[in-house]
């Protein structure tokens, strides 16, 4: 047995004498590459024995366990905290504090309140829906076979450290970044890494690193990928956080950058912030200094502040994506980040790889044609007893060959002998007694059967294979490779019944019958999701780590242009300039690192662009992260869920539409409240600041502000449950704060008019203006100060609560588009409440007093002349700026 001792510490530290070689991303394995085994195990000072148990703990000390980290789980506290950061949520606890401070006890309990329940609520929803993402997190498998000081153990895949020999077979997943020692017939899948369906060959030859990335060596495994045949033993050169999987975890382990709704949300809190302190400052002094009582003038500007402050908005952005994410959960959607449901139905690009969605994941035959490119029974035939009678592990074409047809080979002929596949060669053959003489079928790679060819048949007839055929038959290879085809070709001999024992020295003077060609085909709905996406408007780009032909191949078949397609090479030298103007104009990139794949993504932000980015592997991790909203599937690896904010429950485009659709609507109905929050704010302002210069007292009592506010809100949680025109879902919508104070300045005014007119009844008509007249007892003073305060408040909250009705559609309301039974109950009951309260027992508590009879007709009035100018001006700035 060889030495392994524990590595001594003496210039540099244990950790200095292995770590320094193991900086992620396959660095390490570049460099044991070119080694031969023996120089392998010394470089990592192991032995074929693998490590004592006492090295491989103190190394476990050193190196830590082998687990590439993820992101911590967050706590109650540190949950609740994220989301109380929020701007509006600080601006409504400031309010709620002063009005504490001032003695104004109802304010700050109702805000409060309004607070503590959207936090809890986006919280709870969220929690919820991570708890169901956490049941589809768990490893296939948690342990691994590894050498240690000559015996075969099983070991947890965290008590892997650098140097363990690990024994690996078909089903076996690699559990760190290894480096092949011995291999035979060994075929591992590193879609999860690459994007590449079909599977790769290793083997334990040394090899030049030169020109090839960490994930094309050959003689290298790396964490995250499995092992679909044959048996191979490996060196671990990297655990945990230092592996390829572990550096792209630690990229994706940094805080999100802001997406499109977070960016506009913030947008607009900060709009309504600054608005609401200049409206409160002007207020604050205008009521100060014409009523000369500033204690009072700073209740009312509190009152004014919580009047002014949208605190529904947290609360009506938390109950319509909670909504939606229950909505999207039917339609086999998991919600995992709330807010990515906005971004879900905003975006316009949809990035994508091809494996598993454009296709089916799963390799087939595709063709079996001779080597005239014509279809051949006869090829199928030799190519399934080839793999039929071969006793290595199957391997997934040979899988595929069998799964394609079902022929009874057990009555026809019988196995002789078989030569097993190996690297050298390239190739297997297996003997059978067929037809009277001993066959021996050899398939393989085109080149490695071609040069044991000597002949080829057509048909029925064999002709010399003479170098200028063998140059046209190549040819037809190379058609099938350049359609995205892996190919193999299928020879044969025939022998004389006498021989028995067959060696790979037998594997000469074949005759050339034809080739098999293998696809992952496209999937049945692909196309049709495709042109579904286009007609919602959302643009489809393809980012894989496949290779060009590939992918050219995919995209033909489903119907997506493949006229240009750029690859990982050609992107790796781009100035910034210019890979934005690339990334902008195609729609279909190859052989992309996850690097690339995110710069990508980076730069399509960078335009403006609200992009998602729907991936399943390690390597589509970094850029899930940095896209609008990351996609993942619950299939997908761990790392990918982790980095996702909405996980597939069938990995289908035309889920993805469902869920864009039901994004649409849930903005819809966001925007709806800001829309109507902005342009009522907009429009108080006028009549807030006029009145308190016109009147010689306060136009509203502060109590009556806050339960105004309070109906009002209480008449908008009607519109998580709304309907939403079809015209709004059938493109991308993002936020435009623009648009927003557009609408708010052409909006707003409509109600200041009718206030004015208000203002205009009661102190004229209703003789309100006695306040001012002298020798006036001060009881009357009193009820026409209450009489006025009460008129106006009535008019302010039917006008309000009403006008959700006009604003909520761009069509006519009532007749092209009645809201949902939720939102008209809600009117109706708030209007209701607001009516009855100056007859209610309420009354004098809020400082008001009954309305006149006649005052009704005069409501009336208002409210149709209010319905219709605002409908008026609002189809006319639609027609002006759009429906944005």
């Amino acid at each position: 047995m060889a030495s392994t001792t524990p590595i001594k510490e003496e210039a540099a530290s244990p950790r200095d004498a292995l770590a320094s070689k193991r900086s992620g991303e396959g660095e390490e394995l570049l460099s044991l590459a070119g080694l031969a085994p023996g120089d392998v195990f010394r470089n990592l000072e192991s032995a074929p024995e693998g490590l004592e148990s006492t090295t491989a703990a103190e190394r476990l000390k050193i190196f830590g366990p082998n687990d590439a980290g993820g992101a911590p789980r967050e706590g109650l506290f540190l949950g609740l905290a994220r989301r109380a950061k929020n701007p509006l949520v600080i601006q409504l606890l400031v309010i709620a504090g002063i009005s504490l401070a001032t003695g104004d006890v109802p304010s700050c309990l109702i805000v409060s309140a309004m607070v503590v329940l959207s936090v809890v609520l986006a919280y709870v929803q969220e929690s919820r829906s991570g708890r169901a993402v956490e049941k589809l997190l768990a490893m296939v498998k948690t342990t691994c076979t590894v050498l240690r000081a000559g015996r075969e153990e099983e070991i947890p895949l965290a008590d892997l450290v650098p140097g363990d020999v690990v024994i690996l077979a078909a089903g076996s997943i690699i559990p760190a970044d290894l480096r092949l020692v011995t291999a035979k017939d060994f075929f591992v899948s590193q879609s999860a890494l690459t994007g590449e369906s079909m599977p790769v060959e290793k083997n334990a030859a040394a090899c030049s690193a030169a020109g090839k990335s960490a994930l094309e060596l050959p003689n290298c495994c790396f964490q995250g990928s499995n092992v679909l045949s044959g048996t191979a033993r490996g060196v671990v050169a990297a655990t945990g956080a230092h592996t390829y999987f572990g550096a792209i975890s630690r990229k994706i382990s940094g805080a999100r950058a802001l997406t499109s709704f977070e960016q506009g949300i913030k947008s607009f809190t900060w709009l309504m912030i600054r608005f609401m302190v200049v409206m409160v400052a002007v207020v604050f002094l205008i009521v100060g200094i014409t009523k000369g009582n500033w204690l009072e003038a700073l209740l009312f500007a509190l009152a004014v502040a919580v009047g002014l402050t949208p605190e529904m908005l947290p609360m009506i952005v938390t109950v319509n994506l909670s909504k939606g994410a229950i909505a999207m959960s039917k339609k086999k959607v998991i919600v995992k980040r709330l807010n990515s449901i906005q971004n879900f139905g905003a975006m316009n690009i949809l990035c994508t790889d091809k494996t598993g969605t454009l296709t089916q994941d799963r390799v087939v035959l595709e063709k079996h044609v001779d080597v005239a490119n014509r279809e051949s029974d006869d090829v199928l035939r030799y190519a399934y007893m080839n793999s039929y009678y071969q006793t290595g592990l199957r391997n997934l074409l040979d899988r595929a060959i069998l799964a394609h047809s079902d022929i009874d080979v057990e009555r026809t002929c019988r196995k002789v002998d078989e030569i097993p596949f190996d690297f050298s060669r390239r190739r297997m053959s297996v003997v059978i007694d067929y037809e009277g003489d001993h066959v021996l079928i050899c398939k393989g790679a085109v080149e490695e059967v071609f040069a044991a060819c000597t002949r080829y048949q057509i048909d029925d007839e064999v002709y010399p294979l003479i170098d200028m055929i063998k140059i046209d038959l190549l040819e037809e290879y190379e058609a099938l490779s350049a359609q995205g085809y892996r190919v193999l070709a299928v020879a044969y001999r025939d022998f004389d019944r006498a021989k028995e024992v067959f060696a790979a020295s037998d594997e000469r003077d074949l005759t050339l019958l034809g080739y098999v060609a293998f696809f992952d085909p496209p999937k049945d709905s692909a196309t049709e999701a495709l042109l579904a996406l286009r007609k919602a408007g959302v643009q489809v780009k393809i980012l894989t780590g496949d290779n060009a032909l590939v992918t050219r191949k995919v995209c033909r078949d489903v119907g997506l242009a493949a006229e240009e397609i750029v690859t990982g090479d050609k992107l790796r030298d781009l100035p910034d300039d210019e890979l934005s103007r690339v990334a902008e104009r195609a729609m279909i990139f190859a052989k992309l690192s996850p690097a690339q794949k995110d710069g990508i993504i980076r730069v399509l932000r960078q335009r403006g662009h609200v992009v998602g980015f729907l991936g399943d592997g390690i390597n589509d991790a970094p850029a899930m992260k940095t896209a609008d909203v990351g996609i993942s599937v619950d299939t997908a690896v761990d790392v990918a869920k982790e980095s996702a904010d909405i996980i597939l429950l069938e990995k289908s485009l035309m889920v993805l539409e469902d869920g864009i659709i039901e994004g649409r609507r849930v903005f819809g109905n966001i925007i709806k409240y800001i829309k109507m929050g902005a342009s009522s704010n907009f429009g108080n302002m006028f009549s807030m600041t006029g009145s308190a210069l016109l009147f010689p007292f306060l136009p509203m009592m502060p109590i009556q502000i806050l339960v105004n506010n309070l109906l009002y809100d209480f008449s908008q949680v009607g519109i998580p449950l709304d309907r939403v025109d079809d015209e709004y879902i059938v493109r991308p919508r993002k936020w435009n704060i623009d648009n927003i104070k557009k609408f708010m300045i052409w909006i707003g005014p409509m109600s200041s008019v009718f206030d004015y007119t208000t203002f205009c009844l009661m102190w004229f008509f209703y003789h309100c203006g006695v306040y001012s007249h002298p020798g006036v007892l001060p009881a009357a003073k009193e009820h026409a100060e209450k009489l006025f305060q009460t008129g106006w408040f009535v008019e302010s909250i039917l006008t309000q609560t009403l006008i959700v009705h006009i604003i909520r559609t761009n069509r006519i309301p009532f007749i092209q588009s009645s809201a949902s039974l939720s939102l008209i109950l809600t009117t109706i009951a708030v209007m209701a409440v607001g009516a009855f309260l100056p007859f209610s027992p309420l009354a004098g508590y809020l400082g008001m007093v009954r309305l006149p009879g006649s005052f009704w007709p005069w409501m009336i009035v208002t409210l149709l002349s209010y319905s219709a100018l605002t409908h008026a001006m609002k189809t006319y700035f639609i027609k002006r700026y759009g429906i944005d």
